[in-house]
């Protein structure tokens, strides 16, 4: 059987299951809708946890960035990883113990305020659209390579599987197929990783590969071999980094709280029967997800060293299939700027922006023709990094079966946070907006029926993202992680641990958190990005780590405006002990 057919049948496969899993967990009433009929068992939990939080940013791009990052790729691994911790200390036990369905009905309860409840909605949608975006095309890219349909094909194929089981089932569906996801992505991610940490150092387990001796009889280890590569061809070594201390340390901090305070992730913890399994839960998502984090290093700097070798220096005749592959989705561009006929990897860019090409006349190689203007250096090769990890099986020539298995573990990895991501943005609509603002007076069946309209519109609205994205998805994904620190992360954590906040602070906070870090990303990445280098950064701060100093602001402004207006009410402060007493879970509220 050939790659293709191996391909369809993988993901045919696994489809099929995840649909079947949506059909055998149809939902009823909005508690299994929302939180699963909160039954689900922490190490299920952890693992559908896992799955929605490991999307096609953490599957596809996280790899590619360390591979070309090198060093200053590890912010990545600490901010989330670090986020994790945050939010099984911090967050999610409290959380559950509160006992309501959404993130933003704790923040309304919690400010005595409807007003509150909607800017607290106002943020989850805008943080999960701008994920779900990146998401989405996610899902695009894979589709387009693997099953020969182009990007936006790819796109309208995944809105039918996720609106499938994410308006079936609601979040007891999106449980039970996450955990079937999780099981497809983490073998997806491990095993192409075993094979190439054997095939070039002899040893099968890539964390210890990644610090190993190749195989090739040179004597040095992976990592010296490549810093000595990309040293020889003007790139900064493997293992130095880049970036100043002072935006090592802000992305980090602002992937951590980004991560603590992302809505869909928080939400699954409200689905464990009580509140100590949130906390047991958190600690076995960070072990499945740790499984694919520390693989990720590996598998990033054996596709960079596989890829120099296999194209530096080599004629376009001479080059394997997969990069004539990716040149026809237009992810790879050759423009060669000194015209010998070979391929110069080198650094900087090749030329001005995201290659485009004339169709209409291949170049002297055979290539397709680059039109956009060349720069000065000597860098002619393009490769779009969000394709290291798809075409790693390929590069480092693997079974077919093995490239068949990483299309369908991306799959699983881009729609399982895609349905996480859509079910919040429909709970927020139906149960917030809906049930607890302006029509209160909805029974439970037209409640459930709304829920499934908002899934099915919001499915719509993000497959439009998909198709027209403001950007890569990392970009993309990156701009959410700072919305969240700096909007959601400081109400909710202050909501829990200081009495003294009042409504008025908690609204001013997340507006002013929100707006700060938007415009400072928007401004940076979309309207100018040539002025995005660290002598314009505020304090030296990239757009990737603004969100952290978006949630001092957050917290400042929100200190202040307590500070001059009323303080709550008794039964708050009241409501604010009873979370924290960690006296069990107590029964969950009925809405």
């Amino acid at each position: 059987m050939d790659q293709q057919s191996l391909t369809y049948l993988f993901v045919g496969l696994s489809f099929a299951l995840y649909i079947g899993i949506a059909i055998w967990s149809r939902v009823g009433s909005t508690r299994e809708f929302y939180v699963a009929g909160r039954g689900v068992h922490p190490v299920l939990n952890g693992m559908a946890t896992a799955a929605d939080w490991m999307s096609a940013a953490s599957f596809i791009s996280m790899a590619g960035i360390i591979a070309f990052a090198g060093y200053d790729g590890s912010v990545y691994l600490m901010g989330w990883t670090g986020g994790f911790v945050l939010l099984a200390l911090l967050l999610a036990p409290y959380l559950r113990k509160f006992g309501k369905f959404t993130v933003p009905e704790f923040i309304g309860e919690r400010y005595y305020s409807d007003a509150a409840r909607l800017v607290a909605v106002l943020c989850l949608v805008f943080i999960s659209f701008t994920y779900v975006a990146g998401q989405m095309r996610g899902v695009g890219i894979v589709f387009s390579r693997f099953l020969e349909v182009d990007i936006d094909t790819g796109v309208l194929i995944g809105m039918g599987i996720v609106f499938l089981y994410a308006v079936m089932g609601g979040m007891k569906g999106i449980t039970y197929t996450q955990v079937a996801q999780y099981c497809v992505l983490i073998f997806a991610y491990t095993v192409p990783a075993l094979f190439i940490s054997m095939m070039m150092t002899g040893n099968p387990i890539p964390q210890l590969g990644l610090g190993a001796t190749l195989s090739d009889g040179s004597g040095l280890s992976v990592l010296e071999k490549l810093d000595g590569t990309l040293v020889d061809l003007g790139f900064a070594a493997y293992t130095v980094g880049a970036k100043s201390t002072i935006d090592v340390f802000a992305i980090t901090a602002a992937l951590m709280l980004g991560t603590a305070g992302l809505p869909h992730v928080i939400v699954r913890f409200f689905t464990v029967p009580k509140a100590s399994d949130a906390r047991t839960s958190a600690g076995w998502a960070l072990v499945f997800i740790a499984l694919l984090y520390t693989t990720a290093p590996a598998v990033g700097a054996f596709a960079r060293m596989n890829y120099i070798d296999s194209l530096n220096e080599k004629t376009y005749a001479e080059t394997p299939d997969w990069m004539k592959s990716w040149e026809t989705l237009g992810l790879i561009g050759w423009a060669d700027k000194n015209e010998d006929g070979r391929i110069q990897v080198r650094a900087g860019a090749p030329f001005e922006g995201a290659p485009a090409f004339d169709d209409t006349a291949r170049g002297p190689s055979g290539e397709r023709t680059v039109t956009n203007t060349p720069t000065a250096n000597g860098a002619e090769l393009y490769i779009d990094r969000d394709i290291m990890v798809l075409a790693n099986p390929e590069i480092a020539g693997l079974p077919d079966w093995v490239v068949a298995l990483v299309a369908a573990g991306c799959l699983a990895a881009a729609l399982s946070t895609a349905a996480g991501l859509l079910l919040v943005i429909s709970t927020a609509v139906s149960h917030d907006l809906l049930k607890r603002t302006w029509m209160p007076d909805i029974t439970d069946y037209q409640e459930l029926r709304a829920a499934r309209l908002a899934a099915g519109v919001a499915i719509i609205v993000a497959g439009y993202l998909g198709i027209n994205p403001p950007g890569f998805v990392a970009e993309v994904v990156a701009f959410a992680f700072g919305l969240a620190a700096a909007s959601l992360f400081p109400a909710i954590l202050m909501g829990i641990f200081v009495k003294s906040m009042n409504r008025e602070g908690a609204i001013a906070g997340m507006l002013a958190g929100l707006f700060f870090t938007a415009a400072y990303i928007v401004w940076f990445k979309f309207i100018a990005p040539e002025t995005n280098t660290a002598a314009n950064w505020l304090f030296g701060i990239s757009p990737e780590g603004i969100g952290f100093v978006g949630t001092l602001v957050n917290v400042a402004v929100a200190f202040t405006v307590a500070r001059f207006t009323a303080q709550p009410p008794a039964e708050v402060g009241e409501l604010v002990e009873a979370i924290r007493v960690p006296s069990g879970a107590g029964g969950a509220h009925h809405h």
